[in-house]
């Protein structure tokens, strides 16, 4: 009690009792939600327990794709301040993912840009067509402040994202991985322990 009091003083920890009471009523077996929180689309999202938010989080969730559920946050995952995340046909979040704040991840885009059927130049952006492809973050995830996860991503377990870093495509378990775009810097070696240079860098 000693420790909250010095973090947060008498105003802090009473806000952080009614935020508890709160997230218990509204969202039953979350950890706390801090409010302000928005929560869009909520039929179409799995929460799992433990789950934890700083303050003006936005998750989305559409019904694109048919699917009961196109967002899946995992056991025991903790989101900080104003990480946005929307998802369209398939967004999952493994368990005990740490995200920081600033953090934005979505599985769609307004148009397509590759292809055969490549959305016209002249078109208006926000009647364009939703295009999505699933992204998936695998258990124990950590990503840094200010990260961008594109659709199409897939990041193995125990992956580190640095701060900043925009993801555009997949990566393994075991690796840290940072830039715009973001590419390995680091691998775990279980043998000895640490984490390493790739050889070529």
């Amino acid at each position: 009690m000693k420790k909250l009091y010095i973090h947060y003083g008498v105003a802090g920890i009473l806000r952080l009792f009614i935020e508890k009471i709160i997230s218990m009523l509204v969202y039953p077996g979350s950890k706390i939600i801090r409010r302000p929180f928005e929560c869009r689309g909520r039929r179409y999202i799995k929460f799992g327990s433990g789950f934890t938010t700083g303050r003006y989080c936005r998750i989305e969730a559409h019904n694109y794709s048919g699917e009961d559920v196109t967002l899946i946050i995992g056991n025991n995952c903790q989101i900080n301040d104003s990480v946005h995340i929307a998802s369209a046909q398939k967004v999952i979040i493994g368990d005990n993912v740490l995200i920081a704040s600033r953090v934005f991840i979505t599985d769609l885009s307004h148009g397509c840009y590759t292809g055969k059927l490549q959305s016209p130049v002249d078109s208006i952006v926000s009647e364009r067509p939703l295009v999505t492809i699933p992204v998936t973050i695998a258990d124990n995830v950590w990503l840094g402040e200010g990260v961008v996860i594109l659709p199409g991503v897939s990041l193995g377990e125990n992956c580190i994202v640095g701060a900043n870093s925009v993801v555009t495509k997949s990566y393994p378990n075991d690796v840290i991985i940072a830039g715009n775009p973001a590419r390995i810097i680091k691998k775990y070696d279980a043998t000895q322990g640490v984490w390493e240079r790739p050889i070529n860098q």
